[in-house]
Parts: structure tokens; C-alpha cells; sequence
């Protein structure tokens, strides 16, 4: 069995590969962005009055990872490595969505993004972090487990693996 090679980085080489493609660099950490989309989500309260919740481990990722738009090229594991952007604010309007969920997993989420087609840049799935760290996607089809931290949420993203779907119980 052949080792899992990474690169000098903390990720898979397809991984940081296509990070680097992005835009991302190790030690990336735009804090001034991360902290305007904190206020910008703090600020705003849905029509039916849900307002959404902030983590420090959702302004981690923004810092490291936000305003990235990553299109892996390549086939994956078993699925094809999906397109995403990091911006909090394509959540903006789903607080009580994430809310919901928050509260099934007895935790509070944030948004951290969406998925894409490759080819446009239609949303698939809205992607969530919660106090923790760990990373789920919500789309048409189920709520998602992508990972216990942002790097493997990555992981699973770009390299093709199959997210773990939430069940109830």
C-alpha cells in the first residue's frame, strides 16, 4: 500500500494543488474580511426574526480560506470533486435553515460558503460550520457530514470522497 504523500502543506497534494490554484497560499489570514462578514451576518435578522450565529472556528475558516472560488481539475475517489466558494454571505438568507439544523445536532452553524456546478456557478449545497469546527453541506437531497475541521471538509470536497449523510437517531 502506497503512503498518503502530501506536500510541504498540512494537505493531500491534489488538495493543496487546487488551493493553491484558488489563490491560497500557507499562512493566508485576511482577519479585516472575516471580521466585516462576522458584522455583516450579526447585523441581519430574517423576516421571521431568526438572526444568525458567529463561532470563532467559522471566522478561523473565513480568515484562512474565504473569498476563494476552488475548481479542482481531475477526477476523484468516488465522486467528482466538487466546486466551491468561501463566502459566508451565501448564506445570508438561510439562518433559520442553519438554525434548524443547529439544533437537530445540538450545536449552533454558520454559514462558510456553497457548492457549485463546475460549470456555473448555479448553488448545489450551502455549506455550514459549527462551534466546533466541523463542516456539513445542506442541499435538496439531505444534510451532509463533510468533516471535524475545515482541512478535512477540504479534503472530502476536492479529492472525491463521499460525504457522510445525516440520519435522524
Amino acid at each position: 500500500m502506497m503512503p498518503n504523500r502530501t506536500s510541504t502543506t498540512r494537505f493531500p497534494i491534489t488538495v493543496d494543488a487546487a488551493l493553491r490554484a484558488a489563490g491560497w497560499r500557507p499562512g493566508r489570514w485576511d482577519i479585516k474580511q472575516a471580521e466585516i462578514w462576522a458584522d455583516t451576518l450579526r447585523a441581519h435578522t430574517t423576516p421571521g426574526g431568526h438572526e444568525h450565529t458567529v463561532s470563532p472556528a467559522a471566522v478561523e475558516s473565513w480568515a484562512e480560506f474565504g473569498g476563494l472560488r476552488i475548481a479542482p481539475k481531475g477526477p476523484g475517489r468516488q465522486l467528482t470533486p466538487s466546486t466551491f466558494r468561501i463566502d459566508p454571505l451565501a448564506g445570508l438568507h438561510m439562518a433559520r435553515t442553519l438554525a434548524d439544523l443547529g439544533r437537530a445536532l445540538e450545536t449552533e452553524l454558520c454559514p462558510l460558503g456553497e457548492e457549485t456546478t463546475a460549470d456555473t456557478t448555479a448553488p448545489q449545497s450551502l455549506l455550514a460550520v459549527d462551534t466546533e469546527g466541523r463542516v456539513y453541506a445542506i442541499d435538496h437531497t439531505g444534510d451532509w457530514y463533510l468533516g471535524p475541521d475545515i482541512d478535512a471538509a477540504l479534503t472530502t470536497l476536492l479529492s472525491g470522497a463521499p460525504p457522510i449523510r445525516l440520519t435522524a437517531g
